[in-house]
């Protein structure tokens, strides 16, 4: 047995990542070109590197098939459903930033908090003889949180992509997507409601509480929280 390490694949999140075990000690070598995803951990023994989709992570850690895994906790919260029973959040790693909020179109001058969506969802309602959209990926966070502020005249659709254009597409009234610098609302004439943050993400070094782990394993694992101080 070994303690496995899932880290992201690609991208900005893995490269913080690397850097973040780095700067503790704990290194990340790549195999060589034509291998990808292969890859090892030195400065801890008996570690195995798992590099994995930032989305399979939260999946991995919850079927305990990795013990550790770098990723965002919007993920973790999304995903898992009583993800509190299957993974240990762990420590925040201070990158990945990304704010989970509600948006509407910028033109929607008295729309400004959740109350004025509700107000406004009951008479998009009754003008169009329809519910509301709100177009989103995070089907689970965002009904909780809609739910517990009482607006409930609206119907999620699905995106996966994109997901700020479905307003100017016509295919969203309103949003409920991540953001980081609110650029990207802006280009497409959305703003987020005052109380509308459901969520400050960023990524983390979860922990899974159902992967196996033996007595060799709880040392490596020991070992390796103590080096990056975790």
């Amino acid at each position: 047995m070994s303690v496995k390490l899932g880290l992201p694949s690609k991208g900005r999140l893995q490269e913080a990542s690397v850097e973040w075990l780095a700067a503790r000690g704990v290194n990340v070598e790549r195999a060589d070109e034509g291998r990808e995803y292969a890859g090892r951990i030195t400065g801890v023994e008996g570690v195995e590197l798992q590099l994995l989709s930032a989305a399979e992570i939260p999946l991995e850690l919850a079927a305990g098939r990795i013990h550790l895994g770098v990723t965002g906790e919007d993920l973790i919260r999304e995903t898992i459903p009583g993800w509190e029973a299957k993974v240990d959040l762990g420590p925040a790693l201070g990158f990945g930033h990304a704010d989970l909020i509600v948006a509407v179109p910028a033109i929607w001058v008295d729309v400004e908090t959740l109350h004025d969506l509700d107000a406004a969802a009951a008479q998009f309602r009754r003008r169009h003889g329809r519910r509301l959209r709100i177009a989103t990926k995070y089907h689970s966070l965002a009904r909780s949180f809609l739910t517990a502020r009482g607006v409930a005249d609206y119907r999620l659709v699905d995106s996966q992509g994109a997901t700020e254009a479905t307003a100017l597409n016509l295919t969203a009234e309103a949003i409920i997507d991540i953001t980081s610098s609110g650029e990207t609302l802006r280009a497409n004439h959305l703003k987020p409601l005052a109380d509308g943050l459901i969520l400050a993400s960023e990524a983390r070094l979860c922990r899974s509480l159902t992967a196996p782990t033996d007595a060799a394993d709880a040392a490596v694992l020991a070992a390796l929280r103590s080096r990056i101080g975790a």
